[in-house]
């Protein structure tokens, strides 16, 4: 419970003092939109790493290197909270998540969270669902990755299972002709979700998978690959079972 009462006042303190940050950020961006996009997302990626210093998780990391130095579409299976947290961390370059429409509803999280190109969809209208996506393909084109996680919302059934993947999250590489990469993560819910509100120290694999371009698939595979990806991802999950 310590390490919950902590994280909560760190979060609620850097959502203060970073104010004037974002208003400096913001200038910045209107004569150096790429500088504005490093600094932005090292900043985070240091509040994100000091609440992963806190609850003490141990992380195994496999596969970095298949990672391309060229915008990518981040496809992952989805736990916890943490899985954000664990993955955006790593970034090497300016990359936005899909979220859900309600995160906007808390102005100083949304607030950083446009400043990292991060997008807000909303899951009950398609139109504005498809409006979410064609923002993705066009970021993915001006040099931003994507991260989504297609299972649509946290999977709360057994810990090596998936909910179906959500078409239109594939679309994002399809319709930009940009690599996926497959992100298999095991053990996250173990950090909080399992035992809310406690959080627990705990050891996660996170493994990034070789890039899979749409346009080098056999028409019958790109025509189902939702169905491939995940299916990369869920033998990943399960061959990673015994490292945790």
């Amino acid at each position: 419970m310590i390490r919950f009462i902590c994280i909560v006042i760190f979060v609620v303190l850097f959502l203060i003092l970073t104010f004037p940050v974002r208003v400096v950020e913001w200038f910045l961006h209107k004569s150096s939109p790429y500088a504005s996009d490093i600094s932005s997302l090292r900043i985070v990626q240091w509040a994100f790493k000091v609440i992963l210093r806190i609850t003490g998780v141990k992380t195994t990391v496999i596969g970095e290197e298949n990672i391309p130095d060229e915008p990518v579409l981040f496809i992952g299976n989805h736990r916890s909270y943490f899985d954000i947290l664990l993955t955006y961390s790593r970034c090497k370059r300016p990359t936005g998540y899909v979220a859900k429409k309600e995160m906007e509803k808390y102005p100083g999280l949304s607030s950083w969270m446009r400043r990292l190109h991060c997008l807000f969809l909303d899951r009950t209208n398609p139109k504005e669902g498809l409006k979410t996506i064609l923002e993705a393909i066009d970021d993915i084109k001006n040099g931003i990755s994507i991260c989504i996680f297609p299972e649509g919302t946290r999977n709360r059934g057994e810990e090596l299972t998936m909910l179906p993947f959500k078409d239109g999250a594939l679309k994002i590489a399809t319709k930009s002709g940009c690599a996926i990469i497959p992100v298999s993560m095991n053990n996250t819910a173990d950090i909080f979700e399992k035992h809310f509100p406690k959080i627990k120290k705990t050891h996660v694999v996170i493994e990034y998978g070789k890039p899979i371009y749409p346009d080098e698939l056999d028409k019958e595979t790109k025509r189902h690959i939702g169905d491939y990806v995940q299916n990369v991802i869920l033998e990943t999950i399960h061959k990673n079972a015994e490292l945790v």
